[in-house]
């Protein structure tokens, strides 16, 4: 189990527990996080689960795939950082990972 940080738009957090083995995605679905809407359910048909990693983590996590750049190309507003959520796995490695919310999705 992990505890994952979501930030908001306007800069509210939530710090949640989620179990090793989920997505950040589902995480944020299973404890009502606002702003991870996951159209597609995880199957990285879409980017409405967007999240900006910040820095420190993002060289901690698993390589983009291709099809997650392409997916990401649509994404509101995308940075160096942007990441699917979906395709965020936990471990116990990611104890402690900290994403922020874009101000609008897809």
């Amino acid at each position: 189990m992990a505890k994952i940080t979501y930030i908001q738009p306007e800069g509210k957090s939530q710090i949640i527990d989620v179990s090793n083995g989920l997505s950040v995605m589902e995480g944020a679905v299973q404890n009502d996080i606002p702003g991870i809407d996951a159209d597609c359910g995880g199957g990285m048909a879409c980017a409405t689960c967007h999240v900006y990693v910040q820095d420190e983590w993002f060289d901690k996590l698993p390589t983009k795939e291709d099809g997650e750049e392409d997916m990401l190309d649509m994404a509101f507003e995308p940075k160096k950082n942007s990441r699917l959520s979906c395709q965020l796995i936990i471990t116990d490695e990611l104890d402690g990972l900290t994403v922020s919310i874009p101000s609008k999705q897809g």
